[in-house]
């Protein structure tokens, strides 16, 4: 199964304690996921679609133990999933869904007249725990997160761009997330790409156990990624270093040629002798083969003296 259908099962597992919690994720839910059907006289019914069971049952399960309706639930098509089969959950006027859709803050009335509202009702994510019940909702109906060991990538898809930037809202009052909206083709997305972020956005939602495996994940790939800059910064070093040795054993030869050795004083022709004797040495271990043994500062000295002696021929 891939990560993201693992966070739904997860996720599709969790009954909020509270009822506050409990309405403010079916909203959620039924705000992205559903649609609403005229049925004739001015009635409505409104209809869910996933194509998860689990997520489905989840959802029935929800409704009936909030509202006292025992929602339908039958396996049909949907193109908008792009999948052969979904399963739609249905509300009809016998089961009170006017009434319904105005709790979840779906339909509304302004000046005396009903209205389909595009946004989030703010009286059902008053508190923290509300908000993240909502947003649990929202992922269930529409959203997705990447397998980490690929790319971080996490997103709710919504149909318009008012609700989208309301979800980024939303998202964005929790400390250290920031959401961002992209149009997309049929549609807005709402989006995080940072993996600290997507892995605190899982435990928002509940979904401890991803939540701990997209930590893992984390840390290994910053554990190889330190390690790849350790070994590149040893490799420069070394390439720095044998420069260095090439550059000092060449002015030793110089001088060699011009003067012989004999023409530095004893402590810099032992210092020459001893780097022609071990071109591959650090000056660090240069420094420990002299007698008496140097520090990194002094043997660096003696050589960049002999540096200055060729330089001068």
């Amino acid at each position: 199964m891939s990560f993201s259908l693992d966070t739904k099962n997860e996720l599709a597992r969790i009954v909020p304690e509270k009822k506050c919690c409990m309405l403010a994720e079916i909203a959620g839910f039924m705000r992205i996921a559903g649609s609403i059907r005229l049925v004739g006289l001015g009635k409505f019914e409104i209809v869910m679609t996933t194509s998860n069971p689990a997520v489905a049952r989840h959802y029935k399960t929800m409704i009936k133990t909030y509202f006292s309706i025992d929602p339908k639930i039958v396996m049909g098509q949907d193109n908008s999933l792009k999948r052969g089969h979904a399963y739609i959950l249905s509300i009809g006027p016998e089961d009170l869904s006017e009434q319904i859709m105005r709790e979840t803050g779906i339909l509304m009335v302004k000046e005396g007249m009903n209205f389909i509202s595009d946004g989030i009702y703010d009286g059902l994510i008053r508190t923290k725990c509300c908000r993240k019940a909502y947003l649990r909702g929202a992922f269930l109906a529409a959203g997705t997160v990447n397998n980490p060991e690929k790319r971080y990538h996490f997103e709710i898809t919504t149909s318009t761009e008012m609700l989208a930037k309301e979800l980024r809202r939303l998202i964005n009052h929790f400390v250290d997330i920031s959401a961002k909206v992209v149009a997309r083709k049929n549609g807005y997305g709402v989006y995080l790409k940072s993996g600290e972020q997507i892995r605190d956005m899982l435990a928002i939602m509940g979904a401890s156990q991803q939540f701990f495996k997209f930590d893992e994940v984390m840390m290994i790939k910053e554990f190889k990624s330190q390690t790849n800059r350790i070994n590149n910064l040893d490799n420069a070093n070394i390439d720095k270093a044998l420069k260095a040795a090439e550059h000092q054993i060449g002015c030793i030869r110089k001088i060699q040629e011009a003067r012989g050795l004999d023409f530095l004083s004893p402590k810099l022709r032992e210092a020459a002798e001893i780097r022609m004797e071990h071109p591959e040495m650090g000056i660090e271990e240069l420094g420990k083969l002299m007698t008496p043994p140097l520090s990194k500062s002094g043997i660096n000295n003696r050589l960049r003296r002999i540096e200055e002696i060729a330089k001068g021929l």
